[in-house]
């Protein structure tokens, strides 16, 4: 019996200005040499033999990592909006949608994404995560949490006829047994974070020290064991938490990341720093919703830009490291490129270095993929985008690319050799 040797994947070296390392801030003059869907490693010149990518000036930088996203949401400024997608739009036709949200965050240079909560299309989230995985369909590497988890009364549809069944945007659980039960049901069905929505809402009012309140979705016991389950199961949770009691009892109770987080005071900003949670802020999407819902549901909204950039500046002084989530979904895809949340973090007074690292390293760091993604090097996923400019002075080179890698295949390019 003869053994046969496959064809070793094709030496690809791509060269331009220089390399961005996010960590330290520097522009390293080198190559990155790719084969197959890995980086090989970067080196001073082309090596023999490789099929050479020249970028010209535009500098090399890792693929971006959107930590907040919903695919199988097209736009969620109101009620209105979301009854319809829950109640009228079927869920193929979402899928659809979805399948076009995949690709253009692909095309914008997000080569991994975390999708927190299917919004009342079960676990389509992680079926579609599979069908990316197995080349079905085109879309970056995805983190799937399917239904998000809330309690009796708290998440819509709410107010309907009692005597009939209507859809839920998330997975409604009450009492500590059913927490650990549905942790350990999302987990059978292949989730790979835990959503829980820790209040509803941005919250009911406006306290005399400025900070939002609300009443939570849970008791301690409830969220600490769907906390407990998930991490004793190796899960990380989510917590979408808005006001002040939604994000304190998520700290308590050991959750991994804080999304949104309008409101947060220094003393659970310093808590959140000793525990290591970090803060998905979601900017752009409170901007795109806050006028429409003052109106629609009352006036705490217009508050609540001007309390989370307080509260982003408490995480900044504790130590909070901050992660890029752009809450896309809530707002249509084709609306915004993801890429102006960078903008509008920066407009919120977080430093460009911050920034920065909270789209590459920070977030992969969150995810648990330091090595694999979040950087340019050695035996990490060949996810590789370029940009004309420098970004460690201008974030709006992500808003335009030239060059988009993922796992080693060429999505998009305008440049000699691809």
């Amino acid at each position: 019996m003869t053994d046969t040797q496959s064809t070793p994947p094709e030496l690809i070296s791509i060269g331009g200005r220089g390399v961005w390392e996010p960590q330290s801030g520097q522009l390293l003059d080198q190559v990155v040499v790719v084969q197959g869907d890995r980086i090989l490693g970067l080196e001073a010149t082309h090596p023999e033999n490789a099929r050479i990518i020249d970028l010209g000036n535009q500098i090399i930088a890792p693929g971006l990592i959107d930590a907040h996203t919903h695919i199988l949401l097209h736009g969620n400024i109101g009620a209105e909006e979301a009854r319809y997608q829950l109640m009228e739009e079927y869920p193929a036709h979402r899928i659809a949608h979805a399948v076009q949200a995949l690709r253009i965050a692909l095309d914008h240079g997000f080569t991994t994404i975390r999708d927190l909560g299917s919004e009342g299309v079960g676990y389509a989230d992680i079926a579609l995560r599979d069908a990316v995985d197995e080349g079905v369909i085109d879309g970056p590497r995805v983190l799937a949490a399917g239904p998000a988890l809330s309690s009796t009364g708290t998440y819509p549809v709410l107010h309907y006829r009692p005597d009939w069944v209507f859809p839920s945007g998330v997975q409604v659980v009450d009492g500590v047994d059913a927490c650990r039960r549905a942790v350990r049901e999302q987990i059978s069905y292949g989730a790979d974070w835990i959503k829980v929505y820790t209040n509803a809402g941005a919250g009911r009012q406006l306290n005399a020290d400025g900070y939002i309140d609300s009443a939570p979705n849970w008791t301690a016991d409830e969220l600490a064991a769907i906390v407990d389950e998930a991490h004793m199961r190796g899960r990380r949770v989510a917590a979408h938490a808005t006001s002040d009691v939604g994000v304190r009892m998520a700290v308590e109770a050991g959750a991994d990341s804080i999304e949104h987080g309008y409101s947060i005071r220094p003393d659970v900003a310093r808590l959140m720093a000793e525990r290591g949670v970090f803060l998905c802020p979601t900017v752009l999407a409170a901007d795109h919703v806050v006028e429409h819902r003052a109106k629609e549901r009352g006036p705490i909204w217009s508050s609540v830009l001007e309390v989370q950039q307080r509260s982003i500046h408490n995480c900044l002084e504790a130590g909070v490291k901050l992660v890029f989530g752009t809450d896309v979904g809530g707002f249509p895809w084709t609306k915004h490129n993801q890429a102006e949340e960078l903008r509008f973090l920066e407009n919120a007074g977080v430093p460009r270095a911050e920034i920065l690292r909270g789209l590459t390293t920070h977030a992969a760091e969150l995810l648990e993929l330091q090595g694999e993604i979040g950087a340019v090097q050695t035996g990490s996923s060949a996810d590789i985008i370029a940009v004309t400019g420098d970004p460690r002075s201008d974030l709006g080179v992500f808003e335009q690319l030239g060059f988009v890698m993922h796992r080693g295949r060429i999505i998009r390019a305008t440049t000699e050799g691809a």
